[in-house]
């Protein structure tokens, strides 16, 4: 699961980065200013262009270990992006040849060069083919990225219960309502049924994987738009707990993991473990950060003994201030 969150991750951000490198190719183009290597940043045959890194981030995904039979939103867009991909390296080529072999073909022209064999006259009507081609590639191209556009949004819906990917879409909230053609507010509503909901999500999935000082801005930006979830104040005070402690304010990490600590319900919940070893793991080392006879250490001790006395089975690394293997010799 953490492997499909992840690679939605990375197929947001090349989709967005695609979809702003076509755009750009287009008019670039059609004010006759592109360059090639613009276009080899669009597209080509490795990793250097943006639109193969999203094919191939869709085929792994996509279809890697389930087979060429899937259906549904997935697959659709698998095959929407892997249009988008050989539609832009046909103008690749035929840009190419324009640009590269049209200057050619003019300066032996003006030359003067002989041209007993007609070589010149059939490369002018190669060009000029390829001009042709480069226009109605770049009519298909607009046409497939809407649609593509389109199957992108109903990809988002349909994982939208993913946090790592509520993280990557509220971080870029307005770069991807702008492709949508809405606003953040309108996107986030459409997706998690608000902006609150969101921040929610992916505040909670921040602190899942241990990025405690912007799970604390996601979940307090959730706080401030007057939507929390149930339990959402708390987890703010564990994020924000564990991200002074990471930043060497004792004080305040103490004082935010006892709010923490305070407002556990009678038996520890099985989901509340994971966050009460990282608590217990910090605190257990305040007093040899801060002194051991410091303020912040004491409070650690009782912030400690609180947790032993919640769930003492679960956290059998910890004693107060020192490690059980410690003692033990282990």
């Amino acid at each position: 699961m953490a492997a499909v969150e992840s690679g939605l991750v990375e197929i947001v951000r090349e989709f967005l980065a695609a979809h702003r490198l076509l755009r750009s190719v287009s008019e670039r183009y059609r004010a006759g200013t592109l360059v090639f290597d613009e276009v080899g940043e669009l597209v080509g045959d490795d990793v250097r262009s943006v639109l193969f890194r999203l094919k191939e981030r869709c085929h792994v995904l996509f279809r890697g270990g389930r087979g060429e039979g899937e259906i549904g939103p997935t697959a659709l867009f698998d095959l929407a992006v892997g249009s988008l991909f050989h539609e832009a390296m046909k103008f690749r080529e035929n840009f190419y040849q324009r640009s590269a072999y049209g200057p050619k073909v003019r300066a032996l022209r003006r030359a003067a060069l002989r041209d007993e064999s007609g070589l010149l006259a059939e490369f002018e009507k190669l060009i000029e083919a390829a001009g042709v081609r480069i226009d109605e590639s770049l009519q298909e191209l607009d046409t497939l990225l809407g649609q593509t556009t389109a199957q992108f949004r109903i990809l988002l819906a349909a994982h939208a219960e993913e946090g790592m990917l509520a993280r990557v879409v509220t971080a870029r909230g307005r770069e991807l309502a702008a492709v949508f053609g809405t606003s953040s507010d309108a996107l986030l509503k459409e997706l998690y049924g608000g902006s609150a909901a969101a921040w929610s999500l992916a505040g909670r999935s921040l602190l899942s994987s241990g990025f405690f000082a912007e799970a604390a801005s996601a979940l307090a930006e959730a706080a401030r738009l007057g939507g929390s979830l149930p339990g959402d104040a708390r987890q703010l005070c564990f994020a924000e707990g564990m991200a002074s402690y990471l930043a060497g304010r004792y004080a305040e990490a103490v004082a935010r993991l006892a709010e923490w600590f305070a407002s556990a319900p009678a038996a520890a919940a099985a989901s509340d473990r994971p966050l009460a070893r990282q608590a217990a793991a910090a605190l257990s080392r305040v007093g040899a950060l801060a002194g051991a006879g410091s303020a912040e250490a004491t409070e650690a001790t009782r912030c400690l003994e609180r947790l032993n006395a919640l769930d003492p089975e679960s956290f059998p690394v910890f004693e107060i201030g020192r490690s059980r293997r410690a003692s033990a010799g282990g």
